[in-house]
């Protein structure tokens, strides 16, 4: 059986009053996050691989939520890369249809919220029903002003670099910098501070780009235990971290 988080007014008063103290020093405008360990979550628990994605899936909206409130614009998580593929096809079965047959039991808390929802990655392999979800999700959600949750699903840096290139030269556009190429990527902006969970030291083909100078943060904790105070713990190291871009503070 899934774990379930209990409610906990005290708990929620704590992250309620450690999200104003982090708002009182500089927050990422974009925060990244691979959301590495659902199967691992799983397995220590014995259950399915599939409990852990659920699980994991229903994690990301709690920490989005967090995030709105800590003011940042971005959340981009990978959720699903154009290397999964490769996995079990039980499992990767479970992670396409998911989506779309759970999503009706959270639509009014969804679109209720002020989140705004984006997909990034590849389109022209997923499956219709999928598709009509992303595309719904996204005209739904449009005039939202809060947080824009990047839903990185069937994303790869590469393929995203590489089409990106094509789209420019095939409008005659020349790449000089560094910033004339992100209009034509899935993610627009630069990452400020990127988090892998489950222990992992790698960045898996994400956000090539986008992360050149970004803050890194690595934690042993699955993805689906990753909470509002492991949050606050990576916010807090970024905010203690000296970004220079390459030069000298004075």
């Amino acid at each position: 059986m899934i774990q379930q988080i209990r409610y906990n007014k005290n708990l929620e008063w704590g992250i309620y009053m450690n999200i104003n103290r982090l708002k009182q020093k500089q927050i990422p405008q974009h925060l990244a996050i691979i959301l590495d360990g659902n199967g691992r979550w799983a397995k220590k628990r014995g259950l399915p691989r599939t409990a852990g994605h659920y699980q994991g899936a229903m994690n990301v909206a709690k920490i989005a939520n967090a995030c709105d409130q800590l003011g940042i614009k971005y959340l981009t998580v990978y959720a699903f890369s154009t290397e999964n593929w490769k996995r079990p096809s039980d499992e990767v079965d479970y992670l396409m249809t998911m989506p779309v047959k759970e999503y009706p039991k959270y639509k009014d808390k969804v679109l209720g919220s002020n989140i705004k929802i984006k997909h990034v990655g590849r389109k022209t392999v997923l499956a219709s029903d999928v598709l009509e979800l992303i595309n719904m999700l996204e005209k739904e959600t449009n005039d939202h002003t809060g947080l824009t949750l990047q839903i990185a699903f069937d994303y790869g840096s590469f393929e995203e670099i590489t089409q990106a290139f094509e789209k420019a030269s095939q409008m005659g556009v020349k790449i000089q910098n560094g910033n004339d190429l992100y209009p034509f990527l899935y993610v627009t902006t630069p990452v400020d501070l990127l988090i892998r969970t489950s222990g992992e030291l790698r960045l898996s083909n994400y956000l090539l780009w986008q992360a050149s100078y970004a803050e890194f943060y690595f934690t042993k904790v699955h993805w689906p235990s990753f909470n509002e105070r492991q949050l606050s713990k990576a916010i807090k190291t970024y905010q203690k971290r000296d970004r220079r871009y390459g030069g000298l503070n004075k």
